[in-house]
């Protein structure tokens, strides 16, 4: 896994999916450097070995819903304590409507990363 969250192989699947949760130590590889399927071993008789097609669109999924959510990853706000101190200082001066200057910073943040249609 990358360090924004994105699943980078099938050992990620194995690792994280919330499918596979709660089984340990269950699986390995049979060359550590070379993580692909063929080299996939499961430890655990209590488990069977999932298909690769199965590993494939789970992975594949889970890189879309990521991406498809880029969009509020790149939205960076400013701390909500600055956040409630633009605030308080527009509702002290009358301010409380879209000529505030919080309105202003979260539009632009808003404006800057819109949601996909």
């Amino acid at each position: 896994m990358d360090n924004k969250g994105k699943f980078e192989d099938i050992e990620d699947v194995l690792v994280y999916d919330k499918s596979f949760e709660g089984r340990g130590q269950w699986f390995g590889w049979s060359d550590y450097k070379n993580k692909v399927y063929a080299n996939l071993v499961i430890h655990n008789s209590d488990y069977d070995k999932p298909t690769e097609k199965s590993l494939t669109d789970a992975l594949t999924k889970q890189q879309s819903d990521f991406d498809a959510l880029e969009y509020q990853r790149d939205r960076d706000y400013p701390e909500i304590g600055d956040q409630l101190d633009l605030l308080y200082h527009d509702m002290t001066s009358g301010k409380g409507d879209k000529t505030g200057e919080w309105y202003k910073a979260v539009k632009k943040v808003k404006d800057d990363n819109p949601k996909p249609d």
